[in-house]
């Protein structure tokens, strides 16, 4: 997953205004206490980043993937 790719997601699932402000300031700890945007710019993996933004707000599975129905989810981090 690229960044852009992670970006159309946060819009797609979460909505534009409240999946950006989620991705800027939720503190998560699947991120070692970081929010979603400090890990990217620490250089986490954008699908890291978006699997621990889902597992904290209890997006389902079926629902990560937005409105594409043809668009694959990016695997777990191995070992996750």
């Amino acid at each position: 997953m690229r960044h852009r790719e992670l970006a159309g997601l946060v819009d797609d699932v979460l909505g534009p205004v409240q999946g950006r402000l989620l991705l800027d300031e939720m503190v998560l700890g699947e991120l070692g206490g970081r929010t979603g945007a400090a890990a990217l710019a620490d250089g986490v993996e954008p699908r890291v980043v978006w699997h621990a933004l889902c597992d904290a707000l209890g997006v389902p599975e079926s629902d990560r993937w937005g409105r594409d129905q043809h668009r694959q989810a990016p695997p777990r981090q191995a070992g996750r």
